[in-house]
């Protein structure tokens, strides 16, 4: 059990390791690109979601980062609902689903980027203060 435990945490500090991981592991089984990249994206985005609430509250301090991307998400899902109820008079929830899920690994690589690069200005201003 801690093998497991220690694996999650591996990699949800390393999340491009999982990416790189399921996308080769997928196209050496399948040959498929895009079904190897779309997968990829799919796992990724779980252990995205993990490491930028961690990284947002190692920023500012605070334990309200996971809960703010689950507040996030769950915008996203009564906005995409209603688009879709607008637009075609009817939820389509899967594709609903994998638009958000899909939507949010853009937004959380950016934002781990950007936490990541903002953690490591932050320890060099404090480290030479």
């Amino acid at each position: 059990m801690d093998f497991l435990k220690n694996s999650f945490v591996f990699l949800s500090l390393l999340p491009f390791f999982p990416f790189l991981l399921v996308y080769f592991i997928h196209y050496r089984w399948k040959h498929n690109r895009k079904a190897s990249l779309k997968l990829a994206m799919d796992v990724t985005t779980l252990f995205l979601i993990i490491s930028v609430s961690a990284l947002f509250n190692l920023t500012f301090g605070s334990r309200f980062g996971f809960y703010l991307i689950l507040l996030l998400l769950l915008i996203s899902v009564g906005l995409v609902g209603s688009a879709q109820n607008r637009l075609k008079g009817r939820i389509d929830i899967q594709k609903m689903a994998k638009l958000i899920w899909r939507m949010s690994f853009v937004v959380m690589s950016f934002s781990y980027l950007l936490f990541t690069i903002f953690g490591i200005l932050k320890y060099i201003f404090i480290t030479m203060s």
